[in-house]
């Protein structure tokens, strides 16, 4: 018995279909996570853009191409926001972006497996442990979102914060064979369990030796007892992916985000008090509705202002069942060339950023090979290129030159 896995979107949804692999090699079950000739397929889905949307449709069709027999189930957030456009395909099983165990106990139903669901008090579901990748292991410790952003739909259908017990985290990370772990989540910045906040779960981390990065935060996470507790760490990647969305304070109001600019900008200031290396990234939308040229350009502006070393650009999807869904949307070509600056200003941050390290040495764990290279990251997330085969390694090289997106490396003698 084969199974194929195939996953868009988000790290929370690679974790939860790394969950279901692992209950499904634990029945003798093959897995793979490329579409493939399969008996069964577990496609899970995205909503977050009309275009990831679309993706997980197409997603049937490319999976019947291989084996039109194969049973195949769908979850994830695009069947949890419209079930009958895959139903109406004649999948076997339509899930949704909650109750992956269902999902898991539908299968072990179909290959006549035991499983047990669990819960905890709060509604957080525990998964099986997820088979893990060599070097890097991503840990969920919360599902849902509070925030209702106007313009995104996630909360509407992961629904409301979930934290996982801090002692399972901590449990997961220290038995993971990975030398670097994520936490990771819907919107970490929300964790809070048993009266344990994330800070709180950072100190229970105090003794591992494994590399601690973390998820995408919001700013009003970000203080002085996070920041001690990360500085606490015994390897702590100085990596904060410090989600913005607009440099604009009245486009920020709009977007319901609930800081302004200037609060950004101060966040971004303590980061780097406790941290000089660290690299801030982040996410902007382009062209939100009613964001004028004026507005634009303090997006622009910030990502120097903050110093920020990488940005993820995107043009803005109206998502249906949103507040910003009736707002007037900004013509597409505005939105093109908008993205098209924030695109170029983001490389050009980066190579600022990355540029302060050449001629230092760096710790870097080596991922995969790539060419005549083994590519791999620096704690604060310089992609580097070592010539050599080194995947797994762990070495401390030498940055020598910009490359497109990082930076070439030699050993250190």
């Amino acid at each position: 018995m084969k199974a194929c896995i195939f996953t868009l979107g988000c790290k929370v949804n690679e974790v939860e279909s790394a969950s279901v692999a692992a209950a499904l090699k634990s029945w003798g079950v093959e897995v793979e996570n490329k579409l493939c000739p399969a008996d069964i397929y577990v496609l899970n889905t995205c909503a977050v853009t009309r275009e990831a949307e679309k993706k997980s449709r197409q997603l049937v069709t490319r999976a019947r191409k291989f084996n039109d027999k194969a049973k195949i189930f769908v979850v994830g957030c695009a069947s949890e926001k419209d079930k009958n456009s895959f139903a109406d395909k004649g999948v076997y099983y339509v899930g949704g972006a909650r109750r992956k165990n269902e999902l898991i106990s539908a299968l072990a139903a179909e290959l006549d497996a035991e499983y047990a669901c669990s819960f905890n008090s709060q509604g957080y579901e525990n998964l099986p442990e997820p088979a893990q990748a060599r070097t890097r292991a991503f840990v969920k410790i919360e599902d849902g979102c509070n925030n209702f952003c106007s313009y995104c739909v996630i909360p509407y259908l992961r629904g409301r914060v979930r934290s996982r017990a801090a002692e399972e985290v901590v449990c997961e990370v220290m038995h993971s064979s990975c030398p670097e772990v994520v936490l990771t989540g819907i919107n970490i910045s929300a964790y809070s369990c048993d009266g344990k906040g994330l800070a709180d779960l950072l100190g229970m981390l105090a003794d591992t030796d494994k590399r601690i990065r973390l998820g995408s935060i919001e700013c009003n996470v970000i203080d002085e007892k996070l920041l001690s507790a990360c500085k606490n760490l015994k390897n702590f990647a100085p990596q904060f992916h410090l989600s913005l969305q607009s440099g604009s304070n009245a486009v920020l109001k709009k977007m319901n985000r609930r800081y302004t600019r200037a609060e950004y900008l101060e966040k971004c200031a303590l980061i780097y008090n406790f941290f000089p290396d660290a690299a801030i990234t982040t996410d902007i939308i382009a062209g939100f509705p009613g964001e004028t040229d004026e507005d634009f350009c303090d997006s622009l502006s910030i990502i120097e202002e903050a110093g920020l070393a990488r940005v993820h650009a995107f043009a803005f999807s109206p998502r249906e069942g949103t507040v910003a869904y009736k707002m007037k949307d900004t013509p597409h070509d505005i939105k093109e060339a908008r993205l098209h600056k924030l695109l170029a200003a983001g490389r050009a941050a980066e190579e600022k950023y990355i540029s302060r390290f050449i001629g230092t040495v760096r710790s870097v764990i080596f991922e995969d090979t790539e060419g005549e290279y083994t590519a791999g990251y620096t704690p604060n997330y310089i992609k580097v290129w070592l010539k050599g085969r080194h995947t797994g390694e762990i070495l401390n090289v030498e940055l020598t030159a910009l490359r497109e997106g990082g930076a070439l490396a030699k050993p250190v003698e």
